[in-house]
């Protein structure tokens, strides 16, 4: 597939996709006689990967060195299984932070609504959001 198709399919933008490859988040992208970018399956798949980390917020520079140390091979599984449950640890804390800011802002939403109805004030259901 072209990088047009790839952007469209990924939900990434041609730019993404090149800086991606450029930094190292993605190995090299095997090119056609005229110099157009030919992205296969397996780079597909790293693109989702990368994708999805970042969603996670993983930073760009230690997804380089995950990608850094795969491409060396299976000698640095332990590394790379390390630099991956670190992510997962710090992923799992600011779930934690934003489930607490979530209940924060129920119970914000709940005694201003109470408020209001004590203050006798109507409110129409559908613009509160119910």
């Amino acid at each position: 597939m072209y990088i047009t198709e790839v952007s469209k399919i990924m939900g990434l933008s041609t730019d993404t996709l090149r800086y991606y490859e450029r930094v190292g988040l993605i190995p090299r992208i095997e090119r056609s006689p005229a110099g157009l970018r030919l992205y296969g399956e397996t780079d597909c798949c790293w693109i989702e990967f990368i994708k999805n980390m970042r969603s996670a917020g993983v930073p760009i520079d230690i997804l380089v060195e995950y990608v850094r140390l795969y491409q060396q091979g299976e000698s640095t599984f332990e590394k790379r299984k390390e630099i991956l449950a670190g992510q997962m640890a710090l992923l799992d804390a600011k779930i934690s932070e934003l489930q607490l800011v979530r209940e924060k802002l129920r119970l914000k939403i709940a005694a201003n609504y109470e408020r209001i109805e004590a203050a006798g004030e109507e409110t129409a259901p559908a613009a509160m959001g119910e």
